[in-house]
């Protein structure tokens, strides 16, 4: 079947995943095969996944060893659950994980993506609290622009009004407090900064008594790439402790390796009280999500009066297949030595994508660490002009979805709180596809700067 065949079909039949009509209704690429760092379309024509995927495809595309799991598994195992029973591509995965978490975050509850995973550490925060004869502890706080999914409860711990106002009044008690934007790096004192005094204010307005659970990333998404400053970590988990509130990791996008970790803990040094994953746990090769939650904490729960079950669970959580692939994945991300690949990499990457700040006017900041970046752009970095309304709508809409198409360098135009371009890249990319990237990267500015005057 042809490419126009497919289109056609596609706009007919297949709903689309936050896409614009316009978008759908253009002639996007269909693709039909995987080869490393690299997508192939009908056309055979190659495009360079800088996005690895969504930020999951850590190992790159057409491993074999993957598929070979899954399918040994299909053929052994195809489904069991783990409602009071178990199997052992599921109990492996947990130990596996359990192995590789910091400190004592011990039990894995399996579920099928990121947002399930974070609407599962809501679930497990609030029953929690009332097993321990605390049901006032209902509230959240998490930062400005953040992206925890797209559930119900998750959109509600999201701060992103563009994609929360759709849907009308979500979850009650849910507070926002500033992210780290503009502070990185040796800030001072941690306690002393707007960011963080900020947290501490809103648990007191709110009740320290009513606040279940604070939600960060190691690496914030939305607002692209915020690394926190020094000492932020140490002092949020100090924080929580004080007030006895739980400490949520969402690591949905920074395990398994882009950081160059298989956890944030690489990067903050902190073990919080309970991490979210999903992307990179499989590479994308099946669905798969999870909460890793301390020991200790499960314990209470299960003994507890009110207790003895956590109310929660999923037909496919903790699939034999996609927990297979999961074993499979980890394994050899941990065995070639991928997170290696990220700390050598990772800072070339961020040396050359600062040299681009020196020849092109658009580039405003690059933030980011790993193989996670982000590319703040404006109008003219040398007068200090912003890109207006106009001008970053026609850089998203039209200029960068036609760059792709000519650089085949597959990125992601942003336009949460900025307007950016996210570069998130296959772990195993080397420095050949790590230097064709970044040469894609230098010719989409060349056309935001050709469309766009100073």
């Amino acid at each position: 079947m042809d490419a126009s065949t497919l289109r056609a079909q596609a706009r007919r039949h297949l709903g689309p995943h936050f896409t614009r009509k316009d978008t759908w209704d253009s002639e996007f690429p269909i693709f039909v095969r995987g080869e490393g760092s690299y997508l192939i379309d009908t056309e055979g024509d190659r495009y360079l996944d800088g996005l690895a995927g969504l930020f999951c495809v850590n190992m790159g595309h057409g491993r074999q060893d993957i598929a070979k799991a899954a399918s040994e598994q299909i053929s052994t195992l195809a489904y069991a659950s783990n409602w009071g029973s178990a199997h052992p591509p599921a109990i492996e995965a947990a130990a596996l994980i359990a192995d590789l978490a910091p400190g004592d975050l011990g039990t894995t509850f399996f579920v099928n993506s990121g947002s399930e995973a974070v609407e599962t550490a809501l679930k497990f925060a609030r029953q929690y609290f009332r097993s321990q004869g605390q049901p006032q502890r209902t509230k959240v706080i998490s930062r400005d622009m953040a992206y925890h999914g797209t559930t119900m409860g998750a959109l509600s711990i999201t701060q992103l009004p563009k994609i929360k106002e759709p849907f009308g009044e979500l979850l009650p008690g849910i507070r926002s407090v500033p992210n780290t934007l503009g502070f990185t790096g040796d800030c001072g004192p941690v306690t002393e900064l707007d960011c963080f005094r900020a947290i501490e204010r809103v648990v007191l307005e709110e009740g320290p008594e009513t606040v279940a659970a604070i939600f960060v990333e190691p690496v914030q998404n939305g607002r692209g790439a915020l690394v926190a400053p020094d000492g932020y970590w140490p002092a949020l988990r100090a924080l929580c402790d004080k007030y006895g509130i739980l400490l949520v990791s969402d690591e949905v996008i920074c395990s398994f390796g882009r950081l160059g970790h298989f956890f944030g803990y690489g990067v903050t040094g902190v073990v919080p009280d309970l991490v979210t994953f999903a992307k990179g746990s499989t590479s994308g090769y099946a669905p798969l999500g999870g909460l890793i939650v301390r020991e200790q904490l499960v314990q209470e729960l299960f003994n507890s009066s009110t207790g003895g079950v956590f109310t929660h669970g999923a037909t496919w959580g903790g699939h034999p297949v996609s927990t297979a692939v999961a074993v499979a994945n980890i394994t050899a991300m941990r065995d070639e030595n991928v997170l290696g690949n990220v700390q050598e990499q990772g800072p070339r990457i961020r040396e050359a994508l600062e040299s681009l700040k020196n020849s092109h006017r658009c580039v405003k900041a690059v933030r980011g660490t790993g193989f996670f970046y982000a590319i703040e752009l404006m109008a003219d970095s040398f007068s200090g002009r912003e890109l207006t309304q106009a001008e970053s709508l026609k850089v998203l809409r039209e200029v960068l979805p036609e760059s792709f198409k000519r650089t085949k360098v597959i990125l992601r135009g942003d336009d949460r709180g900025a307007t950016m371009i996210m570069i998130s890249p296959p772990l195993v990319a080397d420095a050949e596809v790590l230097s064709a990237l970044l040469h894609g990267v230098d010719g989409m500015l060349t056309d935001i700067e050709k469309a766009i005057q100073p």
